[in-house]
């Protein structure tokens, strides 16, 4: 499982020209899922995230999670972050879970996410074309990778 988290100071998701989700400052998570993940990648991911201290305290150093600022997180699946380029100029997806699979990944992060944080969260729509609207805040954007723990 795959997370590009962005600190922002505002994202939204817009499908078919109507605004599906939007938050103010908190956390842009663009979720991959690939074959191989399970529960742990959920559990280890999730955990990394909501205690992830990038967010300023009062001297502006980045020492707060988006729990101790009470921000939002607006979550995205996005199966490209699987890519392999390795080979020729056409990506190759062999990685990325298939929808079913995905999905169901998808859904337990959302839930997971949203009782780790204590709030509700804002979601794009699974396999939708969405266009995704963000002002990335630092800018502070982190990989995570459960498969590559670093």
């Amino acid at each position: 499982m795959r997370v590009i988290i962005q600190r922002v100071s505002e994202a939204s998701v817009t499908i078919d020209g109507k605004e599906k989700a939007n938050i103010n400052q908190g956390l842009l998570i663009l979720l991959g899922i690939e074959v191989a993940d399970e529960k742990d990648d959920r559990d280890w991911l999730i955990r990394k995230v909501v205690n992830m201290r990038i967010f300023n305290d009062k001297d502006g150093v980045m020492n707060l999670s988006v729990n101790d600022i009470n921000g939002d997180v607006l979550i995205v699946s996005q199966f490209t972050l699987h890519a392999s380029t390795k080979k020729g100029n056409r990506p190759s997806y062999m990685k990325a879970a298939p929808p079913v699979q995905a999905e169901e990944h998808y859904e337990l992060f959302k839930k997971e996410m949203t009782e780790a944080i204590g709030k509700p969260i804002q979601c794009g729509e699974f396999g939708a074309d969405m266009k995704v609207h963000l002002l990335n805040d630092g800018p502070v954007t982190i990989i995570m990778d459960s498969k590559n723990k670093e």
